[in-house]
């Protein structure tokens, strides 16, 4: 198989915009102390991205789809009681299993 030396040079483009974000702000945030209530503030950046996502899907009108939004209820409740990643990933697909097969 042949590589063009462009192919080369676009892979090693993309392994150094992968890289670059990841291994910067590794570097200076090991040389700084972070007070208490900063390591509290990004305790809770993980949880808001995935509510942002989770919203976009569920609630924007154009892709809104009520199977969803209903699976979404007994998965929620799910996750806050259990606080098991499985359970609440088997709850969300069982539930969208069962609402497309009977409806």
């Amino acid at each position: 198989m042949e590589m063009r030396l462009e192919v080369l040079l676009l892979l090693l483009a993309a392994g150094a915009v992968t890289l670059v974000p990841r291994i910067l702000p590794l570097l200076v945030f090991s040389k700084l102390q972070i007070p208490d209530w900063g390591l509290k503030w990004l305790n809770y950046i993980p949880i808001a991205i995935l509510a942002a996502l989770l919203a976009q899907v569920l609630f924007m009108h154009e892709t809104m789809q009520w199977d969803y939004l209903i699976a979404a209820i007994p998965t929620f409740l799910v996750a806050i009681y259990t606080r098991s990643l499985l359970g609440t990933v088997l709850t969300g697909v069982i539930v969208i299993i069962l609402l497309r097969f009977f409806f």
